[in-house]
């Protein structure tokens, strides 16, 4: 085997002195010029050390125009989801319905009555309208916006819990994405953790006989993305409500995903509900508005007016406030579910509703547009999830167009995919790549079809 012909790559100094480089150093910062003609010579000696040949000195040039090029794109951009998971945490979980863009758009370009009341005048409240929507839909007595759930949560505990006990079952202090763990949540909110039950049994009894003076509140936490299955069981939260009113102490409930529909409904196991928490008699339950309820990121705390207005009170709350984008969004996704459209107009519902029989017809549409451009594929069964640690182990079957992997591998279509414009994302199953109609929006799908042309030429 002959060594590697480090030889023939051009110098850095070299490279700069060739055309495409050269109408580059009119606009362009030298130094990033220099850097992205470092990384393209970095990279071409890599490729020989594993046997390419050396690249031609105009190729190279040729790179570092779209190093440079790429510089200038902004890092967040449009993915087209292909992966068949409906709340795609990666991706920027829930998708906003089309109308409710729009009013984040406006809201983010103009000036609006964020806090000001135009019958008065005077200062107002940016809670005023999601307060009275998650009113209605929830039957809470008050309800408060912030910036996330872990946020909902940690000023939940710390309004209401600080310097306290508060019992949590040890099946349920659990760690989410990210690092995001209860029991630190718990310290850092100033309030003290007394774990009951066992990993996979807890009983009422269990949280009764941990109560004692310092005791401040009870907590039930959604296990998010994993669940128990087998000798397993829990408290029902009205179980956990009777104890906490009878105790004289708080219930807190976080919800994790929140959903305002029922998802039995949809062939799914049935995820708790805010309303069914309000109902049992929750004096604040936290969850998230970009999961299943299918708005931008805020978390929810809706719940009894004096744990409301005690939390809206503690300092924390201007820490963790929602911004005037995200509130005309989340005011916007409510407003599809207080005027019965949600299924029809959120794209997460849309999704979980999707017919089987317009997904497989989606699917072999894909396949015969490809196949008159000669591009093998084939519509198989496979399986979407929900996502985003709502409904662990949960899927909706669905039918995927699997690339041919004979005609390039599974893996490099993937990459090739991810790099086009705008970027697909799909998965590998069985050393295919499926793409799943459910998760593409409906108008996405001639740029789908375009970016898989180009990745499979």
């Amino acid at each position: 085997m002959s060594a590697p012909n480090f030889r023939a790559l051009p110098s850095v100094d070299r490279l700069l002195t060739l055309p495409p480089v050269q109408n580059l150093l009119a606009g362009e910062s030298h130094a990033a010029i220099v850097d992205a003609a470092r990384a393209v010579i970095a990279e071409a000696r890599q490729a020989i050390a594993a046997g390419a040949p050396s690249p031609p000195p105009e190729q190279l040039a040729q790179r570092v125009v779209e190093r440079v090029a790429a510089r200038r794109e902004p890092h967040l951009r449009p993915v087209i989801n292909a992966t068949g998971v409906i709340i795609h945490t990666n991706l920027g979980r829930a998708p906003l319905a089309p109308d409710v863009a729009r009013l984040v758009a406006e809201s983010a370009k103009r000036y609006s009555n964020l806090e000001f009341d135009l019958e008065s005048g005077e200062r107002g409240s940016r809670q005023v309208a999601t307060r009275r929507l998650l009113g209605d839909l929830t039957g809470a007595e008050d309800a408060l916006v912030v910036n996330n759930n872990a946020g909902a949560v940690l000023l939940t505990l710390s309004a209401l819990c600080a310097g306290r006990e508060v019992i949590v079952s040890r099946g349920q202090a659990v760690e989410i994405g990210g690092g995001f763990r209860v029991p630190d949540v718990l310290r850092q909110s100033g309030a003290r953790l007394v774990e009951v039950g066992t990993t996979n049994r807890t009983y009422v009894a269990d949280y009764a006989s941990a109560i004692g003076p310092e005791t401040a509140a009870l907590l039930r936490v959604h296990p998010s993305n994993f669940r128990i299955q087998g000798f397993t069981h829990s408290a029902s939260i009205g179980e956990l409500a009777a104890l906490a009113h009878d105790r004289g102490i708080v219930l807190v409930d976080d919800l994790g995903s929140g959903a305002l529909l029922d998802t039995a409904a949809y062939g799914l196991a049935h995820e708790p509900m805010p309303q069914e928490s309000i109902t049992a008699g929750c004096h604040a339950v936290c969850f998230s508005a970009d999961k299943l309820l299918g708005g931008p990121q805020a978390g929810i705390i809706v719940g009894r007016q004096a744990q409301l207005a005690a939390i809206a009170r503690h300092p924390l709350a201007r820490a963790v406030r929602i911004d005037k984008a995200s509130l005309a969004g989340l005011e916007g996704t409510l407003r599809h579910y207080t005027l019965g459209s949600a299924v029809e107009r959120i794209p997460v519902w849309q999704m979980i509703a999707m017919p089987l029989a317009r997904i497989e017809e989606r699917a072999r549409n894909w396949e015969r547009w490809l196949a008159e451009r000669g591009i093998a594929s084939a519509v198989v069964a496979a399986e979407s999830a929900i996502g985003g640690g709502s409904l662990p182990g949960e899927t909706l079957p669905t039918r995927a167009l699997a690339l041919d992997p004979r005609r390039v591998p599974a893996s490099l279509i993937a990459h090739r995919l991810r790099r086009q414009s705008p970027p697909v994302v799909g998965r590998i199953e069985r050393d295919a790549l499926l793409l799943d109609p459910r998760t593409v929006l409906p108008d996405e799908d001639e740029l789908l079809l375009e970016a898989v042309l180009r990745a499979c030429s």
